[in-house]
């Protein structure tokens, strides 16, 4: 089994916005504004900066070139941020989104700040379980009050093991 990033091209934003669906659709779970429109879809995520700004990347998820879910990530010189996160439901438990959040730290070396909302617990225990293995528990957890309690792990690439 073979786990790879691809960056998703402009082009290639309409897949984009299809696995969105799938991933609005598990998140409006934890945040009860997110519903479906008359039509029965999600509304379609911004992605503007996606495309027009070089500090944010979007990457599809790939086993053996099959699409398994997408992250979307922005990096500054300052510090990096996972901004979504998603691998759909039939890979979970297979260690591909472990391997392909630590195929994203390497690439985006520094300074990280990963964020999950309150109550999603299964995030909170991915990342935290992710980060830990990472940088040998070289991180600190706190919450971001200002984001209603999330809970948030920072730590540095040169943790790494």
């Amino acid at each position: 089994m073979t786990i790879t990033l691809e960056p998703i091209l402009k082009s290639e934003e309409p897949v984009l916005q299809n696995l969105i669906q799938f991933y609005n659709y598990e998140f409006s779970m934890y945040v009860p504004t997110i519903r479906v429109k008359p039509d029965g879809l999600f509304k379609p995520m911004d992605l503007t900066n996606y495309w027009s700004e070089p500090a944010y990347h979007p990457f599809f998820i790939k086993v053996d070139d099959e699409i398994a879910g997408f992250a979307l990530i922005k990096s500054t010189a300052e510090c990096s941020h996972v901004e979504q996160f998603f691998t759909l439901k039939y890979v979970a438990n297979r260690g591909i989104g472990k391997a392909a959040a630590k195929q994203i730290f390497d690439l985006f070396p520094g300074k990280w700040r990963v964020l999950q909302i309150k109550n999603n617990y299964p995030a909170q225990a991915f990342w935290r379980k992710v980060i830990s293995e990472y940088t040998n528990d070289h991180y600190v957890e706190k919450y971001d009050a200002e984001d209603d309690r999330s809970s948030v792990q920072e730590f540095h690439t040169n943790n790494h093991n």
